[in-house]
């Protein structure tokens, strides 16, 4: 199999999960508390991954000055996306309250309930958002590890484990918040097919990149990995699971760790 397509197998596998997690939370109802879960879980195998496929090889390779760079720029990339659509999904939570309440028509439980359903979409599409930002660098790193000598076992395994939460978690808010099926279907459809276009062009248009280029693509995907673990997955784990959320982000982590280590 020629390079392009192992590339594109790569992008398929880490990106397709997304797809697989989205299905499940929308055609089965899961309980809210083993969604939360198995974010944690997914956290843990998050932080896993950018600690020990990301940032430290991108420092071995790269050195520590573009890491850092890309570092923090992931990072801030994914905190902006987060406030701009955060921002637009309480303006339009906010519009479509104010507008029944002014009637009198509409009983205070009904803007509650609608409140909480925008809320719930804002915080699907916050995660989707994540999975966006992080997805391209990490399947441009896919692309490049076959450059590398093949499929990089240990990272495209930690990237389809970890989607799989973020497919599920943002597709199960999106349904509480009154997506419509098609809506998710194309979302997640087009971040997949987006991978899958990443990881060819990782393979394609950096086969002589220099390494410093190579740690900054790499720490960007893992910058904003952390910050919207952090900001959006922990949160929405801990709402439900509370004091076991520690314990499955650690078994995630543990277990993406000896994955790494076993490869």
């Amino acid at each position: 199999m020629s390079g392009v397509w192992l590339a594109a197998l790569s992008g398929l596998i880490g990106g397709g999960t997304l797809l697989v997690g989205a299905g499940v939370a929308w055609f089965v109802a899961i309980p809210q508390r083993v969604v939360a879960g198995i974010m944690a879980v997914g956290a843990g195998v998050l932080i896993s991954t950018l600690a020990f496929e990301l940032v430290e090889e991108a420092a071995d390779v790269g050195g520590l000055v573009p890491t850092t760079a890309g570092f923090l720029g992931g990072a801030i990339l994914y905190i902006v996306a987060d406030q701009l659509v955060s921002r637009s999904g309480r303006k339009a939570s906010a519009a479509r309250a104010s507008g029944p309440a002014s009637s009198g028509r509409t009983p205070s439980h009904s803007i509650v309930a609608r409140r909480a359903g925008g809320a719930a979409a804002g915080a699907g599409v916050v995660i989707a958002i994540g999975a966006l930002i992080d997805g391209i660098p990490e399947s441009l790193v896919m692309g490049l590890s076959v450059l590398q000598g093949g499929i990089s076992i240990p990272i495209v395994a930690a990237i389809a484990i970890s989607n799989i939460p973020e497919g599920l978690g943002s597709t199960a808010a999106l349904k509480r918040g009154g997506a419509s099926g098609r809506f998710v279907t194309l979302l997640w459809g087009g971040i997949a097919l987006i991978t899958v276009a990443a990881a060819v062009a990782g393979y394609l248009l950096f086969q002589s990149a220099s390494p410093n280029l190579v740690a900054l693509i790499t720490t960007v995907a893992a910058g904003g990995l952390l910050a919207m673990v952090c900001n959006t997955m922990i949160p929405e784990a801990f709402a439900e699971q509370r004091a076991l959320t520690g314990l499955w982000a650690t078994l995630g982590f543990l277990g993406a760790f000896l994955l790494h280590e076993l490869a």
